[in-house]
């Protein structure tokens, strides 16, 4: 659903490179022979053998040994930061690829024993990190990687900066995904703390929005479950994202979605409505049928 991020996370110790197949020169140059980068061996790693991609494009193993990584961001320099979804002893990862061979050269362990760090974003060189409760910057990040490979991890960087620690410390869809968007605010989202109820504080079962600094934070959307992945589309600058729906309706209900959110303010139905504006069996008639809520823009399977 990313607009131009190509790299994922589809196994919980390995992380995966997909980029277009390279075809050899019909005339190579008379420079000594190198070996072919992981990129030109389509399918031949068990690890992705069985994924699927369009013709033209192939699949290689980029990095191995993190401890179940999940969000992502790429610096403009080519850093790639990993967050991970670990409750204690949580880590933060940057990997780095200096010959640009589409292979991780170096992981180093930005930080440890944080909170499920799941969410990361870099901007204007910091890198911003989500944990259950609060938002971290860790600024100047990439020129202290070569320090950060030198030591062992007891002994990391200073501590970061805490922009906001204002989150709630619920655990049940605590962990988040975090992106700036075109209006520089840093989108930050609160899971539902259940799987299906009525949240008491609004701020749950939504996704808010700061500034960078930590200020202002307000809300943005509501009747949000779940989400675990947005991003903004590069001309319309909507907002796009997914959202996970209830349990316990059995294995095919109910479908998860992808949401557009083309203004402020516009709830997506949590918990009264899922998919095509079906009522939920508990919550359902709590509202009247014209309440507003905004369908998604697809039914995804579900979860």
């Amino acid at each position: 659903m990313q607009f131009q991020n190509l790299l994922a996370v589809v196994a919980t110790l390995t992380l995966l490179s997909i980029e277009p197949a390279k075809s050899a020169p019909d005339h190579p140059k008379s420079a000594p022979a190198q070996p072919k980068p992981a990129l030109a061996q389509p399918n031949q790693d068990p690890l992705t053998s069985f994924i699927k991609v369009p013709p033209g494009f192939v699949v290689s193993v980029y990095a191995k040994g993190l401890e179940c990584p999940r969000q992502m961001a790429l610096s403009p320099n080519g850093t790639l930061f990993v967050g991970t979804k670990i409750n204690r002893n949580g880590k933060v990862y940057a990997i780095t690829d200096k010959n640009k061979d589409g292979i991780g050269d170096q992981i180093v362990t930005i930080a440890d024993n944080l909170k499920c760090p799941n969410g990361v974003a870099f901007h204007n060189g910091a890198l911003y990190v989500a944990e259950i409760n609060r938002i971290l910057r860790y600024d100047n990040i990439e020129s202290k990687l070569s320090q950060l490979s030198k030591l062992d991890t007891s002994t990391r960087l200073a501590p970061p900066t805490v922009v906001n620690s204002a989150f709630p410390s619920e655990g049940h869809h605590g962990w988040k995904y975090i992106r700036f968007g075109p209006d520089e605010k840093l989108y930050v989202p609160v899971g539902a703390p259940c799987n299906v109820c009525e949240p008491e504080k609004k701020i749950f079962a939504t996704i808010m929005r700061m500034n960078k600094d930590g200020s202002n934070l307000e809300l943005f959307a509501s009747g949000i479950r779940n989400t675990v992945g947005f991003d903004f589309h590069p001309q319309t600058r909507q907002l796009w994202f997914t959202d996970n729906g209830r349990d316990m309706l059995g294995d095919d209900i109910p479908p998860d979605e992808l949401n557009c959110a083309t203004k402020v303010g516009l709830n997506f139905g949590f918990p009264y409505r899922y998919g095509a504006n079906l009522p939920d069996p508990i919550f359902g008639n709590k509202v009247t049928t014209n309440k507003n809520f905004t369908p998604p823009a697809m039914l995804l399977g579900p979860h």
